[in-house]
């Protein structure tokens, strides 16, 4: 086995992975979500069906949209039942160089993204389109002042003799909003209602494409799955239905870089569900009916997180919300990769930088490995003569033939799958590092320098990727081959050019690390070889 055996390799396992990588966001399939809405459902979701009326609200005379605004927030809510329609990210622009805030939920024609809430039972006041609260608020507009932590906007609606308050807790920083219902009950009788939140979503495609298979669609954390996607076709398929005997899970929308999701707080019993109306999908939590006595209080919360995919910040919101980062089933690789990566960035600086560094690192860790694959390659090329020889002289028994090549390695002390070890550990690092980088919203629009003004986004003039393939041209040269099949050679000799095509459509970070790693293969292999001459070993193989 040698280097362009390995390269053959590495290119057969990236064609793999894409396709595999492709082909799940294409299906997406949750068989585990249809298995635990089946057996872990201690008591099965409300059908909302009957509960909510999803048809959209006739125009209300009283009914306005307020807006509030926080150092990373703008928000607008209809006082219709108080629903957020409009998110946008004050910190992340819509397209690179915008001064447009990048819009999450929105409520524009031929696209539906909201966040709807609110209190159904038999004293509900949500239980239709028709008979939707409309809120007093003190104001259309409000502002988390200079120096202010946090701001509460309490919309109230009073009905037969109860009052209900929903109260939008806002804090500086944060992308989790509480919102709480207070509900005063002194209609004379006992009042049963309890609260529902999901988000309402276009049926979309899951989007993505071959070299950047993004998804976009549903998913939730529940007691017994940490985190399961459940996109619109599985919620065409089957509405989920699961219970939450201690109230630790949520619902959630997610799409690259950001996600939108609905945590229970404090509340056993919770069920988790999907329903799709029409072109609409929902998913969502629904708290437990209360009753609430006559004279007394009941409060309902839960919690909308509306942002970025911030690691920190979601896994101190909810157990499991920062899965939603999600870095396929090399996790337990690309998060530590994540965390070095970041580490470095913040003594660097520069994201483009960071991953040179920590290119650097990882070829570093693996340089023992490397001097073992090019030692063992150079013994192997030694062997050759003596294996021509034994071709000879055994003929067409490949039993025999077999045997003595085993017993030639043994006596001469070299393992012929020594030069493979080497490329079966970089391609997990290279494919975890591929999601870390794919999946990190730190890298979105984040400058090199020069021409690469996005290190999520393609090179713009393909320099990269063109580099990229004159290193690979670089490293065959240097890498004397035992090849003789003409076939073989063809495909070798093309290799370059049929990697330069993949990465050209990959993110310029992505290539970035590719290019340096093969800068360092090539710093390393002179160095390998140099002291191989020494040893009088690659000399008589060249």
């Amino acid at each position: 086995m040698d280097s362009q055996r390995n390269i053959l390799l590495i290119a057969l396992a990236l064609v793999s992975f894409l396709l595999f990588q492709q082909w799940q966001v294409a299906k997406n399939p949750a068989p585990e979500a249809v298995e635990q809405a089946q057996t872990s459902s201690s008591a099965p979701a409300p059908s909302l069906a009957d509960e909510f009326d999803p048809v959209p609200s006739p125009t209300n005379a009283a009914a306005k949209v307020i807006t509030v605004t926080t150092d990373v927030l703008t928000l607008s809510i209809d006082t219709v039942g108080g629903d957020v329609v409009l998110a946008k990210l004050n910190k992340y622009a819509e397209e690179l160089n915008s001064d447009k805030a990048f819009v999450l939920l929105k409520n524009t024609q031929g696209h539906q993204f909201i966040a709807q809430s609110g209190l159904i039972g038999p004293q509900g006041i949500d239980l239709s389109s028709n008979s939707r609260p409309t809120y007093t608020v003190d104001g259309d507009s409000f502002a988390l002042a200079d120096g202010q932590d946090e701001l509460r906007i309490p919309m109230t609606y009073q009905s037969n003799g109860i009052e209900y308050t929903k109260t939008f807790i806002f804090k500086r920083g944060d992308y989790a909003i509480d919102v709480t219902y207070d509900v005063a009950n002194n209609s004379g009788d006992n009042a049963t209602m309890g609260m529902y939140a999901h988000l309402r979503q276009n049926l979309l495609d899951s989007g993505g494409s071959l070299a950047m298979p993004t998804y976009r669609g549903g998913a939730y954390s529940s007691e017994n799955t940490r985190y399961q996607k459940y996109s619109f076709d599985d919620m065409q398929d089957r509405n989920l239905a699961i219970n939450l005997p201690n109230g630790q899970g949520w619902a959630a929308m997610i799409q690259h870089y950001f996600a939108t999701a609905w945590i229970p707080r404090d509340a056993a019993g919770t069920n988790l569900y999907s329903r799709v109306i029409g072109n609409l999908g929902d998913i969502g939590i629904r708290i437990p009916n209360q009753t609430i006595a006559n004279g007394q209080h009941q409060e309902f919360k839960a919690t909308l997180w509306v942002g970025p995919k911030l690691q920190d910040q979601m896994a101190a919101t909810a157990p499991n919300l920062d899965l939603v980062v999600d870095y396929g089933w090399l996790w337990f690789i690309a998060k530590p990769l994540h965390w070095l990566l970041s580490t470095i960035q913040g003594l660097v600086s520069n994201w483009g930088l960071a991953i040179i560094c920590l290119t650097f690192i990882v070829r570093g860790a693996m340089y023992p490995l490397t001097k073992a694959q090019y030692t063992s390659m150079a013994k192997m090329r030694m062997l050759q003569p003596k294996l021509q020889e034994m071709r000879e002289r055994i003929g067409d028994d490949r039993q025999r033939m077999s045997q003595e090549m085993m017993a030639l390695y043994k006596k001469e002390k070299v393992n012929p799958l020594g030069g493979c070890l080497p490329i079966f550990l970089q391609m997990p690092i290279f494919i975890a590092l591929y999601w870390a980088l794919m999946e990190s919203v730190e890298l979105r629009h984040s400058p090199f320098f020069g021409w690469i003004h996005d290190l999520s986004a393609q090179d713009p003039y393909y320099i990269l990727p063109l580099l990229m393939g004159v290193s690979m041209f670089f490293i065959q040269k240097m890498s004397p081959s035992t090849i003789t099949d003409p076939m073989q050679q063809k495909i070798m000799t093309f290799m370059p050019v049929m990697f330069t095509f993949f990465f050209l459509f990959f993110p310029s970070g992505l290539v970035l690390y590719w290019l340096v790693s093969n800068i360092v293969t090539l710093i390393q292999q002179n160095l390998i070889y140099k002291g191989l001459e020494k040893k009088g070993l690659h000399s008589k193989t060249k």
